[in-house]
């Protein structure tokens, strides 16, 4: 079973940053890629952010690249997503999963099973 705790979220102004944390149980996080994922009301969920098992890659999607930075604590078992210069377009509930690289070309979660999420408000 995925066990995942997403946090962080709030409302926050255009510009400014808020920084998610995800806890995963131990079958979920260890030795996966872990990812970040968005979705907004009427659209699909989107990838935001990926990193490798061992934190030494990471990947990010186009509409972030540059502002969001994702890391994480092997030791605590934890998936950070930190997020600066926010834009209105960046509102949605955030989530995370275990991931792989798909076919060669997306990133997606290992098995469809997500926590609550954390929602970003970001106004303008």
């Amino acid at each position: 079973q995925v066990q995942l705790e997403e946090s962080g979220g709030g409302l926050v102004q255009a510009g400014g940053s808020l920084r998610l944390s995800c806890a995963a149980s131990e079958r979920t996080f260890s030795g996966h890629n872990m990812g970040w994922f968005r979705q907004s009301p009427g659209s699909e969920r989107e990838f935001v952010a990926a990193v490798h098992w061992t934190g030494g890659s990471t990947y990010y999607a186009d509409s972030v690249k540059g502002r969001f930075t994702i890391s994480r604590d092997n030791t605590k078992r934890i998936v950070y997503l930190q997020m600066n210069s926010l834009k209105p377009g960046d509102t949605a509930g955030y989530c995370c999963n275990a991931v792989q690289y798909w076919h060669g070309n997306a990133w997606g979660p290992i098995r469809d099973s997500w926590g609550e999420g954390t929602q970003v408000t970001v106004s303008s």
